[in-house]
């Protein structure tokens, strides 16, 4: 088992197989790299009153299982707003993915009472959830498998409609570090379309290209939970909705716009 989801090698970051996703063995799965940006813009320097308020992450192509260059700068800078943006890219300067993060000065007091709408009741918490019903692959590591330890509190992966899962890392991010609740958050956001599928994972398709990710606060803990719905029109897009919440409540929202095929060749897919 590799020591992390990624290993530095030099200025770059190697992604081993514990970052793949489900859609090709070859390339990761989006909360992988979502991650590992969000853990370059923690490495900026910002104004300590500033947290990040939003990220939105655009999937540009597949993201090779490979050695990959992550950068990050600030855009700009101020007392109330920060724009920060970083990318993936491989040795030849070919990009994967492109993330930009909005940066916003902290609320100095809170709602009036009765000033907000009540947040809806939060989730039971991983103890009271079932065990992930994705099985690992006895000749490959997966992410969503071996990189992420699951508990559905209701639905399940092979199961269409809306579902409730926490999501906690089983290792480091990047070998021999300790990943952030900020980096735990990222990797688990991107799983709203892949728990709540519209559709059957045999014979469709339903990739995400991009990702946002909107906080109300910082998160804390190991644990992330996503109340996950996607909703399908004919002849429209697909659109995958979660709520995030720690341990201690609700946290922030994560939403996915998909691109749903049919498989060319139906898949013999068993949990």
């Amino acid at each position: 088992m590799p020591a992390g989801v990624f290993v530095p090698d030099g200025e770059r970051f190697v992604a081993t197989e514990l970052a793949r996703g489900p859609w090709d063995p070859d390339a990761q799965h989006g909360g992988a790299p979502a991650a590992l940006l969000v853990r370059e813009f923690e490495r900026l320097s910002l104004p300590a009153e500033l947290m990040l308020a939003r990220v939105t992450y655009e999937f540009l192509r597949p993201i090779p299982l490979a050695a990959l260059s992550v950068e990050a700068e600030v855009l700009r800078s101020g007392r109330r707003v920060a724009l920060v943006q970083g990318r993936i890219a491989d040795p030849e300067g070919v990009e994967y993915v492109r993330a930009r993060g909005l940066y916003v000065r902290r609320a100095q007091s809170g709602a009036a009472p009765g000033g907000a709408a009540p947040a809806a009741p939060a989730p039971a918490g991983p103890d009271a959830g079932a065990a992930n019903d994705l099985r690992p692959d006895g000749e490959r590591h997966a992410f969503a498998t071996d990189a992420m330890e699951i508990r559905f509190v209701e639905g399940r992966f092979w199961e269409l409609g809306p579902a409730t899962a926490w999501f906690r890392l089983r290792l480091p991010l990047v070998a021999q570090e300790q990943p952030s609740p900020l980096q735990r958050l990222a990797a688990a956001a991107d799983f709203g379309n892949g728990i709540s599928p519209a559709v059957p994972w045999s014979d469709h398709v339903f990739i995400n290209p991009d990702l946002t990710v909107y906080l109300e606060r910082e998160p804390v803990g190991e644990w992330i939970c996503l109340r996950s719905r996607t909703r399908l029109s004919a002849g429209g897009v697909g659109l995958a909705e979660s709520v995030l919440y720690d341990l201690d409540g609700q946290v922030g929202r994560a939403t996915q716009a998909l691109v749903v095929e049919r498989r060319p060749d139906p898949a013999e897919v068993r949990p």
